[in-house]
This record gives structure tokens, C-alpha cells and sequence, in this order.
């Protein structure tokens, strides 16, 4: 199975071939991520060059002010997403990671990151939050300070997947809280995807409303 042959040294975690000297990803899976090279500046959907904001969030501007998002939710992303959120395999984490860190080299400002909080119950059957994993490797990366404890998730929710963006939007009222009363001026969302962004959206409109005065949402992939 390829799950036993991805835990040989040198192989590929995407496709189990030789990676080479990188010993993660091989020269084929290397070629085929899928960058997002330009997108909306404020939702992080794919746009052409030179867009800015996409007509939707200039007729309903979302409430983060910028969203960076490293690739499409495709192959090889989607399988190393899909490792490290259900399976806990750390090096696929610590590859999502450095790519998001080298999409993030020109950012604007230096943020507190903010990993997207899972509730107990989640947590505690996955053994670990994945957005607070890649948070942790991106502020070691970049030299910046993560706060876990600003934003906490207060109720738990039934899982997102599969649920329209207006039940998504149902399914998180109320679910997070804000954490004490001393926040950052800028603030950036960590998570491993983002599809139709209500979460993040939830986060951001408590951050601005407990005084955060901008907010930004980095993820490693965009669903289309």
C-alpha cells in the first residue's frame, strides 16, 4: 500500500516515486502544484492578472482585508491536505508549510497569526490542530508571533464539508469567542483551506469587533 511505502525514506509523500535530494516531494508532484498565481486580493478566488478585487467582494467586500491563499485545492495538494489533517502526517504539514511561507515572502505587514481554533472534541480525537501546526512552522519561518488563545471555538459544530455556504454560515453562529480584551493591530487567520470562507469570515468579523483594526487570511489552498 502506498501508505507503508511513503514511510521509506526518499520516496514522495504525494505519489510514493524517488523525490531526489528534497526526500518530499519528486520533480514530477514538484511540477504539478498547483500555484495560485493570480487571484483576488480580498477572497483569494482566482482571477486574471491584474484584477485586484473580483466583482463580488467589490459589491460585498468581505470583512478580512486581504486573503493569501499558496495553491488550488488539486493534486498533489489535496492528498498532502488530506495526510496531514486524517492521517497526522507531520512532514506533509512541514511541506504546506514552507510552500504557504514562500507565497507569503513579499506580505504586507507583519501579523500576529491566528490558527483557526478546533473545538475540544475535535481536537482531542485528531490529537492536534492542523491550522495551529502550519501556524507555529510559518511564524519560525517568517520571525512572527502566533496566538492561540485569542480566538477559541466555545461550541462545537457539525463537520463543514458538504454543506452549502449559507448552512456553513448556520452552522457556525456563535461557535467562536474572543479571548480577553488586549488584541493586536493586525491579525492574520491561518487554516489549511479555505472554501467558501465563511469561517474565516466568522473569525474576522470578532476580531474587528473586539478591536483588531485589520485582518488578513492566509490558508495553503483555495477551493474554485
Amino acid at each position: 500500500m502506498l501508505d507503508s511505502f511513503l514511510l521509506l525514506p526518499g520516496n514522495c509523500i504525494a505519489c510514493g516515486a524517488a523525490a531526489g535530494r528534497r526526500a518530499d516531494l519528486c520533480a514530477a508532484c514538484e511540477a504539478d502544484l498547483p500555484w495560485l498565481h493570480s487571484a483576488c486580493r480580498h477572497c483569494a478566488l482566482p482571477a486574471p492578472p491584474g484584477t485586484g478585487a473580483c466583482g463580488r467582494c467589490l459589491r460585498r467586500p468581505p470583512p478580512q482585508r486581504q486573503a493569501v491563499a499558496a495553491f488550488l485545492y488539486g493534486f498533489p495538494i489535496n492528498s498532502l491536505v488530506q495526510r496531514f489533517k486524517f492521517h497526522g502526517d507531520r512532514v506533509a504539514g512541514r511541506v504546506l508549510a514552507e510552500r504557504l511561507a514562500t507565497a507569503l515572502e513579499n506580505r504586507d505587514g507583519s501579523p500576529v497569526l491566528v490558527p483557526v481554533p478546533l473545538s475540544r472534541v475535535r481536537e482531542r480525537d485528531r490529537g492536534f490542530n492542523q491550522a495551529a501546526l502550519i501556524a507555529n512552522d510559518l511564524a519560525a519561518r517568517l520571525g512572527l508571533v502566533v496566538d492561540e488563545s485569542l480566538v477559541a471555538r466555545v461550541r462545537h459544530t457539525e463537520e463543514q464539508s458538504g454543506k452549502s455556504a449559507a448552512e456553513r454560515r448556520r452552522n457556525l453562529r456563535g461557535a467562536f469567542a474572543l479571548m480577553g480584551t488586549a488584541v493586536p493591530a493586525h491579525v492574520a487567520i491561518v487554516d489549511d483551506v479555505m472554501t467558501t470562507g465563511s469561517t474565516i469570515h466568522e473569525i474576522a468579523r470578532l476580531l474587528l469587533a473586539g478591536g483588531v483594526k485589520r485582518v488578513d487570511a492566509w490558508v495553503v489552498a483555495r477551493t474554485p
